[in-house]
């Protein structure tokens, strides 16, 4: 059980997250004398129980942190490399030319967990146990089922039942899937949890107890149950059955860690993303080749014009384009970042732009010549990317795309964090029973094509789509903001920091303004697919707007009213006061404060 500390009255401070009972976690840990920090562990494990579809314990999270202390902003890399038996050659052996977006193949290292730990244990107040037992009482006890998370189960069942008995067992109770408003609970996670727990404290010392549960994971019982289990073969969504690549050696060579953020002066602010192991430059990109049209850009009573979307549409296709050519987890992606950034670049980029919907069109940063995967001709016109709602689009298969949850925090000290937990998703890959979750399938991103930025290799990251942000103004930390949606994360953001930015809406206004996407992503889940002319919007831009982006040659899908982005934010003036908003669509997201 948490327990309180009495030299301490208590955290002033604002969270907000994709769902309620996260939320209310941090609340509760900020209002017993816990920080941002603590606040943000304690939320990310209940998110794992609150929103199993949507992310787990052997997930992945990146984040963007700033402490009170030092008010230049760290990344933290919670994402797992592939195994050491995850090569290109590999999956040609299996006659596969993609990797499946379920099963076990696509699993990196699990990264969740240490993360949140190392983040904990550096810049953390509080004892494992006191964050972790918030999520080991609802996994105990149960959480309410939502209805999208009975959707998504009543959509794998038949795959459960037939090809993995684990995940039945687990989210099948008495064979149908958990009803809407019931209690759902996980007891092998709670005893999990408990057990690494009881294995961290044979130490002495906050600190050492919580190495003490890294080891635990990544060299103990857990590797070793999960090395055991990949051993097996599932069915996929290749349509065969394979064991998995991961191993416990590889668990036990991977700890998180922290790197240097990309920091880029974007008007009077300076925006924090995650470097080219993440799309997160693409965020960048896109706002600096719209500042080259800042005259063109408006909103009218919070709604954005024609030409605003048209042109922030036509600017994302740019910069994603050059995210497929040149983004990955390699030096060489990393040194081209600033030359996808440079002044010279972006008017060549902007120059692109027209009065007419394009298709996708990698550029020559640097003069380097581009190269798209070769795939992506077959890819064409198929469906991909997430659900409207950055919720799960999911086959029977278990095929995922874009499952993900959000969370920032912001305390009264000046300590702040985005994070964007993500993988380990219940529907994708089969439950290890013993220890309560499955395995990730983040390695369905890269590709198998060689030569690439992101081509497969062991020991490499994936180019993840999620993207925590940040952003400083004179100097100091700001805004913290984020939100679910795979491929769509820096394009609702982006509708996001130009409603606040641009159209001077506060941070619920901006959240709540009409979005947009393009569907001419190629997407980053199974199987690939892009749209190349595809755009979905809220109809709340109206009609007439609608009517002028056909004008333009979008392929225009309205999503309703109120369906696209999840996103969530929290802000600190240079007075102390604090704010935060969280997404209406969907109805869990929720902020809270004091």
């Amino acid at each position: 059980m948490f327990t309180t500390r009495p030299e301490l009255a208590g955290t002033t401070g604002m969270i907000a997250s994709t769902h309620w009972l996260g939320s209310a976690t941090g609340m509760a840990v900020l209002e017993a004398g816990g920080n941002a920090f603590d606040a943000a562990v304690a939320a990310g494990f209940v998110l794992q129980v609150a929103e199993p579809h949507l992310n787990g314990p052997a997930g992945q999270v990146p984040a963007l942190l700033v402490t009170a202390d030092d008010p230049r902003p760290t990344a933290l890399c919670g994402q797992g490399v592939a195994p050491a038996a995850a090569t290109p050659e590999r999956f040609a052996e299996l006659g596969l030319r993609l990797i499946p977006g379920s099963g076990l193949l696509p699993a990196t290292v699990p990264g969740a967990w240490d993360a949140w730990l190392l983040l904990l244990r550096d810049h953390g107040t509080l004892r494992l146990r006191d964050v972790l037992g918030y999520a080991i009482g609802y996994a105990e006890r149960g959480v309410v089922v939502l209805d999208r998370m009975t959707e998504t189960i009543r959509t794998v069942a038949e795959l459960f039942r037939t090809h993995w008995p684990g995940s039945a067992e687990l989210w099948l109770p008495d064979g149908r899937p958990p009803e809407p408003g019931t209690l759902h609970r996980n007891p092998a996670l709670a005893r999990t949890w408990q057990r690494l727990l009881a294995e961290a404290e044979r130490c002495t010392g906050r600190e050492a107890q919580i190495d003490a549960a890294r080891r635990a994971w990544s060299h103990g019982f857990v590797a070793e149950a999960v090395d055991r289990f990949t051993h097996q073969a599932f069915r996929d969504d290749s349509g065969s059955a394979h064991p998995g690549l991961l191993s416990g050696d590889d668990m036990a060579l991977w700890s998180a860690g922290y790197e240097e953020p990309l920091i880029t002066e974007i008007g009077d602010w300076s925006l924090v993303k995650c470097g080219a192991w993440t799309q997160g430059p693409v965020l960048t990109q896109q706002l600096l080749m719209l500042d080259g049209f800042a005259d063109q850009l408006s909103y009218v009573d919070g709604v954005p014009t024609a030409r605003t979307v048209h042109l922030a549409v036509e600017c994302a296709k740019l910069a994603f384009a050059d995210r497929e050519a040149w983004l990955g987890d390699t030096p060489e992606a990393a040194a081209t970042v600033p030359d996808l950034l440079s002044a010279d670049y972006l008017r060549q980029r902007r120059e692109l732009v027209a009065d007419a919907a394009a298709d996708l069109r990698p550029g020559s940063p640097g003069g380097r010549q581009a190269r798209l995967p070769a795939v992506l001709a077959e890819t064409r016109g198929l469906a991909g990317g997430v659900g409207p709602a950055g919720e799960p689009t999911v086959r029977a298969s278990g095929v995922t795309g874009g499952d993900t949850v959000h969370l920032d925090v912001v305390d009264s000290r000046g300590n702040m964090i985005s994070a964007t937990p993500s993988g380990g998703w219940l529907q994708s890959s089969p439950t290890i029973s013993e220890l309560g979750f499955c395995l990730d399938t983040r390695a369905q991103m890269f590709w198998l094509e060689e030569g690439l930025p992101n081509t497969l290799a062991p020991g490499k990251r994936p180019r993840i789509t999620l993207s925590p942000s940040m952003a400083l103004r004179g100097g100091q930390p700001r805004l913290a903001f984020g939100t679910p949606g795979g491929d769509q994360q820096d394009q609702w953001q982006l509708c996001f920091w130009l409603a606040h930015v641009l159209g001077g809406l506060n941070l619920q206004e901006a959240i709540d303004a009409p979005a947009w996407h393009t569907t001419a992503v190629p997407s980053s889940f199974a199987p690939r697919g892009w749209t190349p002319l595809g755009l979905e919007v809220e109809s709340r831009l109206g009609q007439s707007t609608i009517d002028t982006l056909r004008e333009y040659g979008h392929e225009v899908t309205d999503a309703g009213p109120w369906a696209l982005g999840r996103l969530s934010a929290v802000a600190r003036e240079p007075s102390g006061i604090l704010r935060g908003a969280a997404n209406p669509r969907g109805m869990q997201g929720y902020a809270a404060g004091r």
